[in-house]
């Protein structure tokens, strides 16, 4: 029988369990989409931290415990398990760090990270699961392979564990004080050189340095960190290593996103029932309180609502933008002076812009099952995923062409294509990238034959798993 490669993806986040952003999402439907359609090659199972926010334990295995030494510290360590969609899960137990009410912003994030990726290593012989691979992701768990190169370089039963860190964006790099490496992260003054840079802790550098494999979530965004503008600062470490560098373009879970089966909409459908998508939108006008017209097309942001999401070429352009017959709805929080201006935008136009300042799934999927178009300008977006369930929903997308969005979006204005991209990144270009979709969508039957075009792009995990299983193999051989 021909020996599985095992691999233990270490996550902040992972739904069905928890997932505050796009990292969530990629932890809970890569490990499921790899076990289903290589199952016979691979056993890939996922480690995460057991957060108070993980309300619903049915099915949880009480596996051990056992305690983390963590610089001068002993702290507990508890381990539980869980089987769901052919995976198993692991969550290290600690009340002290993760019984909290969010799962990051707080004081000792550091702190926190660092025993988990500690007690990741620990734990292994516990848990009898001494991975080939363990496939880190984001600054949270960048200490996994800096530790399996330090603390665990002469235990021989790891020397064989090859390391990938996984960036899903560069602007967050786990940068701290030099003076806590010693008490906080355990690492020794003769180490200090390792996770230093430019006068300060930063963990990504020291992943990137001894990982075998740096990975980002899309190829355009592997050759953009190369530069220190998307870089935020590393470009020179991302250099001298770029011959580690990998860029997979993420997926989503098409069973999770799929308006014929899901039950947020007023109404499912699919390419070929798409005056029931009109039903839905005529609904979401009146869920929102804007004029009831299906001939009004709707234009869409579900977004954080901050600078690097375009919110500035939004604003600038939102004079000319509603200018056009069109009604726009936004759906998202962030940096106050974004939701002050869109909240007096919806009092100065309550019959065409409606703002909800909110994170809500079942809006979300209401506003993408209703919107007409998309609006995502990004002025920097590693993959993005919003783009990607929104097309699968018949919203065509609006997007800048950066990193993910130009790795996914093609523009169809000049035959076949998935959306309209502008590349200038300009308030003038954005509004002229809207007015060539408004301009397509006045021939209905041109839009119609280009939502069902977007609508049957495949985003899945398909052809986005089988990079990963060949990187995998790859690293092994």
């Amino acid at each position: 029988m021909k020996k599985k490669i095992k691999i233990l993806f270490a996550t902040p986040e992972a739904s069905p369990f928890i997932a505050t952003g796009g990292l969530g999402e990629v932890a809970g439907s890569l490990p499921k989409a790899l076990m289903k359609k290589y199952s016979d090659e691979m056993d890939v199972r996922i480690i995460l931290p057991l957060y108070e926010g993980i309300s619903s334990r049915d099915g949880f295995e009480y596996i051990g415990n056992t305690y983390v030494q963590l610089a001068w510290r002993q702290q507990y360590c508890g381990i539980y398990k869980k089987v769901e969609n052919n995976l198993i899960y692991y969550f290290i137990d600690n009340e002290y760090y993760f019984k909290r009410s969010e799962c990051y912003g707080h004081f000792d994030d550091g702190e926190r990270f660092a025993f988990f990726s500690k007690a990741v290593l620990t734990i292994l012989p516990i848990i009898d699961f001494i991975p080939h691979i363990i496939h880190a992701n984001d600054w949270q768990t960048a200490l996994i392979p800096v530790y399996l190169a330090t603390k665990y370089f002469t235990n021989k039963d790891y020397w064989d564990i090859k390391s990938i860190i996984t960036v899903h964006n560069m602007e967050y790099q786990g940068n701290f004080d030099l003076s806590i490496v010693e008490d906080v992260f355990d690492l020794s003054n003769k180490e200090k050189d390792l996770i230093e840079y430019k006068g300060a802790a930063n963990l990504l550098k020291a992943a990137f340095e001894v990982s075998h494999i740096i990975s980002t979530v899309s190829k355009s965004y592997s050759e953009e960190i190369l530069n220190d503008y998307f870089a935020h600062g590393l470009a020179s470490i991302i250099q001298k290593n770029s011959s580690k560098l990998k860029g997979i373009l993420n997926g989503i879970d098409t069973l999770v996103y799929n308006p014929e089966t899901d039950d947020a909409l007023f109404k499912q459908y699919n390419y070929d029932s798409l005056h029931n998508k009109t039903y839905n939108k005529t609904n979401l006008q009146c869920l929102t309180g804007l004029s009831e017209n299906a001939d009004i097309p709707i234009i869409a942001v579900i977004s954080r609502l901050v600078s690097h999401k375009g919110m500035d070429l939004i604003i600038e352009g939102m004079e000319e933008i509603l200018k056009e017959k069109v009604q726009f709805i936004v759906l998202g929080r962030g940096d106050r002076k974004y939701e002050l201006y869109f909240k007096s935008l919806q009092e100065a136009y309550r019959d065409k812009v409606a703002v909800r300042i909110d994170f809500n799934n079942d809006l979300a999927r209401k506003i993408y099952g209703g919107s007409d178009f998309f609006l995502m300008p990004s002025i920097s977006e590693p993959c993005g995923i919003s783009q990607m369930i929104a097309s699968r929903y018949g919203s065509v997308p609006i997007v800048h062409e950066v990193g993910g969005l130009k790795d996914s979006i093609k523009d169809s204005s000049f035959g076949s294509g998935n959306g309209f991209t502008f590349n200038e990144k300009s308030s003038k270009a954005l509004v002229n990238t809207i007015r060539r979709g408004l301009k397509v969508y006045e021939n209905k039957d041109d839009w119609s034959k280009l939502v069902k075009e977007v609508m049957r792009k495949d985003f899945s995990w398909e052809n986005s798993s089988e990079k990963y299983r060949d990187m995998y193999l790859n690293l092994i051989n």
